[in-house]
C-alpha cells in the first residue's frame, strides 16, 4: 500500500474550485463594466443631490412673531402640586343657557358641569424665567384630560394676558414614557439586527436630521416645497439604503428603482392635486401655517408630503425585489433575464397586495375620526369622497400606491438585466456565479 505522503492527492477540476469558493463567501461582485455603468448613473445623481442641498440649505428656521394660537404658543414645563375637589357651581365652571334649554348637547353638558364635582389643581411652573410660579387650573368633570398630583404637564404662556391668566395647562408631559418606548425600540432593533440594526438606527437619525434641518426650514424659508422634498427624499434614500445594505451593485439597482418610482409619484401627484383643485389648507394646523408664512405654497406642501410619505415603503419594496432577483440568480445562474423577471415578478405580486393594503389602511386609520364624522352625518360615499379633507387622503393614497405598484416591475426588470448581463467575467471567462454549486461528487473527490 502506498503511503498518503507518496500518493499525490487527486486535484479537483477548476470549475469545482470556483464553486467551493463561491458557496462559502459573499455573492460575486458584478463585472467592472457594469459597475462603471451603474456609477455613471448614480454619481451624477448623488452630485446633483449634494448641489441641491447646498443651494437650498436654509440655515435655520426663519423668525416670526408668536401669535399665541395653537402650536405657536410659548410653552414651559410644569407640575401638578395639589388637586382638590370643589363644586363646579362654586368656581363658576360652566353656565346653563339663559333659556334653560337642555335639549342640546351643550346645554346638557353645562347642567352636568354645574351639578358635578370639578378638580381645582395647583400647577407650579418648573422651567423658564417664571420657574417656581404657581397658578390654579379648574378641570371640569367631563374633561377628556384629568389632572392628578405629581403629574408633569405642559403649560402655555401668554405674556399679554392679565397676570392671573398668563399660564394655562395645554397638555400632559409624556417625555418619560416616549423616551422609554424609543429605547425599547432601539434595543430590539440592535438585538435582532445586530450591526445591520445599528446602521438602520444611524440611517433613521440621518433621515430625521435631513427632515428637521433641511426640508422643514427650507419650506418655511419660501423654497418650492416640491423641489425641496425631492432633494431631501433623495438624500434620505441614498443615506438609508447604502448605510443599511452596503455600497454594492444590488443596492444601487434598488436606488435607481426607487428614484424612478419617486419621479412617477411626483408627476402623478402634481397632475392630480392640480386637477382636483386641492389647496392643502384644510384644517386649523395648515391654516395656522398659512397665516404665519403666507408665501408657502400649500398645494406644493401637500405634494411634498405625498413624496416623503411614500419613500419609506418604496425602499422596502425595491430592496426586497432586488434581493429576490439576486438570490434567484444565485440559485440558478443559467437563468436568463426574462426567466429572472418572470420569477421575480411572481414574488412581487404578493408584495404588491400586502403593501398597497398596508398603505391604504395606514391612511384610513389616520383619517378615522374624520370618517366617523361623515358616518354620523349619514353622508353618501360620493359626498365624502368629494370633500377636500377626504379627497386629499384619497389622492395621497392612490398616487403613492401607483408608485409602489410601478416600483415592482421597474426594479425587477432592472435587477434582472443587471445580474444576467454579468454572466461573463473579465476577458470573456465564465464568472464565479455562472458555475453550479458544489455537488456531492466534488466533496468526495476533495476528501478522498
Amino acid at each position: 500500500m502506498t503511503s498518503p505522503q507518496n500518493d499525490p492527492a487527486p486535484q479537483p477540476p477548476q470549475g469545482h474550485t470556483h464553486a467551493h469558493t463561491h458557496s462559502h463567501g459573499p455573492a460575486a461582485p458584478v463585472s467592472r463594466h457594469l459597475r462603471k455603468v451603474i456609477a455613471a448613473v448614480l454619481i451624477p445623481f448623488a452630485t446633483a443631490v449634494v448641489v441641491g442641498l447646498i443651494a437650498f440649505w436654509p440655515g435655520g428656521v426663519p423668525d416670526h412673531e408668536r401669535t399665541g394660537v395653537g402650536f405657536d404658543r410659548q410653552t414651559q414645563d410644569g407640575k401638578v402640586v395639589q388637586v382638590v375637589k370643589v363644586d363646579c357651581a362654586d368656581v363658576n365652571a360652566a353656565q346653563v343657557p339663559p333659556t334653560g334649554d337642555t335639549s342640546t348637547p351643550s346645554g346638557r353638558e353645562a347642567v352636568n358641569e354645574q351639578e358635578g364635582q370639578c378638580a381645582k389643581a395647583t400647577i407650579e411652573v418648573t422651567s423658564g424665567d417664571d420657574k417656581g410660579r404657581r397658578f390654579v387650573e379648574v378641570v371640569q368633570p367631563d374633561a377628556p384630560r384629568q389632572l392628578k398630583e405629581g403629574q408633569g404637564v405642559v403649560v402655555a404662556y401668554a405674556p399679554d394676558a392679565p397676570r392671573d391668566l398668563q399660564y394655562s395647562v395645554t397638555d400632559v408631559n409624556r417625555k418619560v414614557p416616549m423616551a422609554l418606548l424609543a429605547g425599547i425600540f432601539a434595543l430590539a432593533v440592535v438585538l435582532v439586527g445586530r450591526m445591520r440594526g445599528v446602521m438602520a438606527l444611524v440611517a433613521l437619525a440621518v433621515s430625521f436630521a435631513v427632515l428637521t434641518l433641511f426640508i422643514l426650514p427650507a419650506i418655511l424659508q419660501g423654497s418650492n416645497p416640491l423641489v425641496v422634498a425631492v432633494i431631501g427624499a433623495s438624500a434620505i434614500m441614498l443615506a438609508a439604503l447604502y448605510m443599511c445594505h452596503g455600497v454594492t451593485a444590488r443596492t444601487s439597482v434598488a436606488v435607481i428603482g426607487t428614484l424612478i418610482s419617486l419621479l412617477l409619484i411626483g408627476l402623478l401627484g402634481s397632475l392630480f392635486i392640480g386637477w382636483a383643485s386641492l389647496s392643502g389648507n384644510t384644517d386649523d394646523n395648515t391654516g395656522l401655517i398659512k397665516g404665519l408664512y403666507p408665501d408657502i405654497d400649500m398645494s406644493g406642501l401637500l405634494l411634498a408630503g405625498v413624496i416623503i410619505g411614500s419613500l419609506g415603503v418604496l425602499d422596502d419594496v425595491t430592496v426586497t425585489q432586488t434581493s429576490a432577483v439576486w438570490e434567484l440568480h444565485q440559485a440558478d445562474p443559467e437563468m436568463g433575464w426574462k426567466g429572472l423577471y418572470r420569477a421575480g415578478i411572481r414574488i412581487g405580486r404578493d408584495h404588491i397586495a400586502s403593501v398597497v393594503n398596508t398603505l391604504v389602511l395606514a391612511y384610513a386609520g389616520a383619517a378615522l375620526p374624520l370618517l366617523l364624522l361623515f358616518s354620523i352625518a349619514q353622508s353618501s360615499v360620493g359626498t365624502v369622497a368629494n370633500s377636500e379633507l377626504v379627497a386629499e387622503e384619497i389622492v395621497r393614497t392612490l398616487v403613492g400606491s401607483i408608485g409602489l405598484v410601478a416600483s415592482v416591475p421597474v426594479t425587477t426588470v432592472l435587477a434582472a438585466l443587471v445580474v444576467s448581463a454579468d454572466r461573463a467575467g473579465p476577458g470573456g471567462a465564465p464568472a464565479a456565479t455562472a458555475v453550479p454549486a458544489r455537488t456531492g461528487r466534488g466533496r468526495r473527490r476533495k476528501t478522498g
